[in-house]
């Protein structure tokens, strides 16, 4: 501790427990974990020397980013014995440059979402990610996890972002790939190692990240359906008559409307009653002529007609649709709020969604009856976020809360791997999943993520139990 001090000093190392609490306890309060000390460094130098000094004492160092992970893959857990170090980046948060004609921010891995949408916005340009957890979710986190949110459907998840990283690895060394070159051909590209890798083979300290031209044509809507097979048929329509300027495309049922409606100030519904489907639907287009409420009004009158929809309304401003977006983004603080919800994040191919969601109702009306059912989904890119919904009462009654959450996790899983599907599209496997991706991951895949980890990591210093466990 007294050669990280030395390093960081007084504001950079935190080692009283009740202040270390924040950063090794998971967001929703789910699991706590222990360390002992956190270190805040404030540059990529000060990273690679805590790193360095943690190597030779046989620390395990868990990055952490803004702690908005669904998978606890930042809580410190380590045998009992060995010396365990939070390594926090909020302070690595300086912008390092803007290109607008290469259309590339270069940023540090502890600046947040919204910042990086505020400095692209003041540049005349667009960074595309967006997630209700902007305001506290950190790049280097984002590219750790390769977050997607509703925008992945246009413009990908984070790996389709990042054109550099910067990162130091397991052994001191920075390995610095910031150039953001289009086009080079100089065998592996490194970056693409790190994206996703949840901080288990280095840490990101920086990134260069795509930027893309703003939007100045919007139309947002909602319609309300039946189901998802009418949702699967309404998208395929949407994409022959809009393309490209389908920004978002968001399904949820009944329950999950409700849920954010009971618990949430300010949501509000455009209808009369809860539809027992809804689409939420962004276009946008950086022609401010191109007619995009007219285009999504004529595809809402032909599901109209069609009987694929039953009602629909689209935004006559931006206080319409800020209301919209806003029930679709607290999703997860109502979640925290109503009970506890074992939230799956699986993906199936976008033809496969109606089944998937039908079987996976089937099973839980039979084996998981105290649960209420909730489903979000980024129905594009076929990602399902189903939610099996406990009281907090029937949880508490539970003898061991961890061994009803698997069951029921093992039983959505094994639904969404029939179809063909992964049981993590866009949360990480952390340590929630390690045991699942074990039993269900490609047996030839694990031992190539084993034989990379020892490669670069062979005393498992970084982030130890996440992952690859």
């Amino acid at each position: 501790m007294e050669q990280i001090a030395a390093v960081l000093g007084e504001k950079g190392l935190i080692a009283d427990p009740d202040e270390m609490t924040p950063f090794v306890t998971d967001f929703r309060g789910r699991m706590v974990g222990a360390a002992d000390v956190v270190a805040l460094p404030g540059t990529t130098e000060e990273v690679a020397a805590v790193v360095a000094i943690a190597r030779e004492h046989g620390t395990a160092i868990f990055p952490l980013g803004g702690n908005t992970g669904l998978c606890c893959g930042a809580v410190p857990t380590v045998p009992a014995g060995r010396p365990a170090l939070v390594l926090g980046l909020g302070r690595l948060n300086a912008l390092r440059a803007v290109d607008r004609s290469a259309n590339v921010i270069t940023v540090e891995a502890g600046m947040t979402l919204a910042r990086v949408r505020e400095l692209a916005a003041a540049e005349g340009r667009r960074f595309p990610l967006r997630l209700g957890s902007e305001g506290t979710a950190q790049i280097g986190g984002l590219l750790s996890t390769n977050a997607g949110g509703t925008g992945a459907l246009r413009y990908g998840p984070m790996r389709d972002l990042v054109c550099g990283i910067e990162a130091v690895l397991p052994d001191g060394r920075i390995f610095r790939d910031l150039n953001a070159l289009r086009k080079d051909n100089t065998g592996y590209d490194l970056k693409h190692l790190l994206i996703g890798a949840e901080g288990t083979l280095g840490v990101v300290t920086a990134a260069a990240l795509r930027l893309h031209q703003p939007i100045r044509s919007r139309a947002h809507g909602w319609i309300s359906l039946a189901g998802p097979a009418a949702a699967v048929e309404l998208l395929s329509r949407l994409q022959d008559r809009c393309g490209d300027s389908i920004e978002t495309f968001e399904m949820l049922n009944g329950a999950e409307v409700d849920c954010v409606l009971q618990h949430i100030p300010r949501a509000r519904l455009p209808f009369e009653a809860t539809p027992a489907w809804s689409v939420m639907i962004e276009l946008g287009h950086s022609d401010p002529d191109a007619g995009l409420n007219a285009a999504l009004e004529a595809v809402m009158a032909d599901a109209l007609e069609a009987g694929l929809a039953d009602d629909a309304v689209i935004a006559q401003n931006e206080t319409q649709a800020q209301e919209i977006w806003h029930i679709r983004h607290s999703v997860t603080e109502a979640h925290r709020i109503d009970g506890v919800g074992i939230v799956h994040d699986i993906a199936v191919p976008t033809s496969a969604v109606p089944a998937f969601i039908a079987a996976a109702d089937e099973m839980s009306a039979k084996r998981f009856r105290e649960a209420r059912v909730l489903v979000v989904s980024h129905l594009g890119d076929g990602n399902v976020h189903y939610t099996l919904m406990f009281p907090h009462a029937y949880w508490q009654s539970l003898p061991v809360c961890e061994a009803k959450a698997l069951e029921v996790e093992q039983a959505v899983h094994d639904i969404a791997v029939g179809f063909g599907g992964t049981i993590s599209a866009e949360h990480g496997i952390g340590r929630k999943l390690t045991s699942e991706l074990e039993r269900l991951g490609d047996p030839v895949k694990l031992a190539v993520m084993r034989t990379i980890k020892r490669a670069l990591d062979p005393e498992n210093m970084m982030n130890p139990g996440a992952l690859v466990a």
